[in-house]
C-alpha cells in the first residue's frame, strides 16, 4: 500500500555533505525541503579530510561554520618526493583539517536548524514525475528532486542521465594517528604508483590517506615505500581502523533532466588527488539553489561546468605526474627552484585566483619544467 506524505518543493536523495549542503542552500531561499538517506549520522567516508580555503568560504556562505572544536587550520600545501620538497602558503585564509564525521555532524545540525525535514534510515526506492518512493511504501510529492546519492547514483540512472562511459577509478585508504602535526601544511608525498596525504585534523592527531590504481594496495604498502614518513609514524598510535573508498573521475554530458538535478559525486567527479571534492559540492549546492529559485536548471548546468573546469585540469596534471616519473621530477625541481610559481598555482587551486591566473601559472610551470 502506498501512503502519500505531505508535499515538498524539493526532495534530496542522499544525506552526505553534498545532499545536506543542497538542502541547507535551498532552505535558505525559502523552499520546503525533505531529505532521505538509508544511513544514520554521523556518516563516515574515507577521504583526506582537508577542506581548502574556498571550500571553507562556501561553507560559510551556507551559514555553516567550523569551530576550533571541530577543525584545525593548515596554511599551505607541501609536495614531497625525497630529497626534493616544494611548498607554498595560501594567500589569504587558512584551509582546515576536519574529521569527516565531525563535518557531517555540523552539517546535520545546520540542516535541522534550517528546518530541513530529515529522514534517516530511509532508502529512496524509485522516483517518478514529481514523486519520490521511499522504503515502507511511502510516496512523497515534490516539485524537484536532487540526486545526491554518490558516484553510483540510482537517481541518475532513474532519470536517464547516466554516463555512457566507464569512469576512471582509483582507490583510497585512510587511517588516523595520535601524533602532534609536525607542520602546518598539508603534505602530499609522491610515490611511483601512489600518493600519500598527511593532513593535520586536531592538535594531537593527523589523517594519513593513500591513493593508488591498485585495489589491493593498502596504506601499509604505501608507508613501507616511504621510509622517512614511516619513521615519523612508527611510534604513533593508530586511533582508527583503515577505511577504504573509491575515487572516480567521471564527467557527465548533463547534470539535470526535467525535474531532476544531480549534485556532488552523483553529478560527476574528479580524482581525490585534487582535494577539491567537498569544495565543488558546496559551490554546486549554492549554484543549484540559485538556479531553482530562478526556475532555470540550465543555469545550474553552466555553473557546474565552470566550477568543474579548473579541478579537471588540475587532476589531469597531477595524475600525469603520478604516472610518469620524469614529468614529476621535472615539476618538482621547477617548483622547488621557483617557489613563486608554486605559490601562484596554490592560490589558484585554493580559489583565490581567476581562471586566467591559473592558466598563466600553468604556463609558467610548463616553461620552468622545460628548462629544469
Amino acid at each position: 500500500m502506498v501512503t502519500l506524505t505531505q508535499p515538498f518543493d524539493i526532495f534530496v536523495a542522499g544525506g552526505g555533505p553534498a545532499g545536506l549542503a543542497a538542502a541547507i542552500a535551498a532552505r535558505r531561499r525559502g523552499f520546503r525541503v525533505a531529505l532521505a538517506d538509508p544511513g544514520h549520522p554521523p556518516i563516515d567516508k574515507a577521504c583526506g579530510e582537508g577542506l581548502l580555503p574556498d571550500g571553507v568560504a562556501a561553507l560559510e556562505e551556507l551559514g555553516v561554520s567550523l569551530g576550533p572544536a571541530d577543525a584545525v587550520p593548515f596554511n599551505g600545501i607541501r609536495f614531497v618526493e625525497s630529497p626534493l620538497a616544494a611548498e607554498a602558503r595560501f594567500p589569504s585564509r587558512s584551509a582546515v583539517g576536519v574529521r569527516r564525521t565531525a563535518l557531517h555532524r555540523v552539517l546535520v545540525d545546520a540542516a535541522e536548524r534550517a528546518g530541513v525535514h530529515l529522514q534517516w534510515g530511509t532508502p529512496v526506492t524509485a522516483i517518478g514525475p514529481h514523486v519520490v518512493m521511499l522504503g515502507g511504501g511511502k510516496a512523497v510529492r515534490c516539485r524537484w528532486i536532487i540526486g545526491a546519492d554518490g558516484e553510483t547514483s540510482r537517481v541518475r540512472s532513474w532519470a536517464g542521465i547516466d554516463s555512457p562511459t566507464a569512469p576512471l577509478r582509483r582507490f583510497g585508504f585512510r587511517r588516523h594517528y595520535r601524533i602532534a602535526p609536525w607542520t602546518d601544511f598539508m603534505e602530499l608525498h609522491w610515490g611511483d604508483t601512489f600518493q600519500i596525504y598527511v593532513t593535520p585534523i586536531a592538535p594531537g592527531e593527523i589523517c594519513v590517506a593513500a591513493l593508488s590504481a591498485d585495489p589491493h594496495f593498502r596504506l601499509e604498502d604505501a608507508l613501507s615505500r616511504m621510509p622517512d614518513l614511516a619513521a615519523r609514524l612508527c611510534r604513533a598510535e593508530p586511533v582508527s581502523t583503515e577505511r577504504g573508498a573509491v575515487s572516480a573521475t567521471r564527467r557527465l554530458a548533463e547534470v539535470w533532466r526535467g525535474h531532476v538535478a544531480l549534485i556532488g559525486d552523483a553529478s560527476g567527479s574528479v580524482d581525490a588527488i585534487t582535494g577539491l571534492g567537498l569544495r565543488l559540492a558546496f559551490r554546486q549546492a549554492l549554484a543549484l539553489a540559485a538556479a531553482l529559485e530562478a526556475g532555470d536548471l540550465a543555469r545550474y548546468a553552466a555553473e557546474h561546468r565552470r566550477l568543474s573546469r579548473r579541478a579537471e585540469l588540475m587532476a589531469s596534471f597531477l595524475l600525469l605526474a603520478g604516472r610518469r616519473r620524469a614529468v614529476r621530477e621535472r615539476a618538482m625541481r621547477a617548483l622547488a627552484a621557483h617557489p613563486q610559481v608554486f605559490a601562484r598555482l596554490v592560490a589558484a587551486h585554493a580559489g583565490a585566483a581567476s581562471h586566467a591566473d591559473f592558466a598563466a601559472a600553468g604556463m609558467a610551470l610548463g616553461w620552468r619544467m622545460l628548462t629544469a
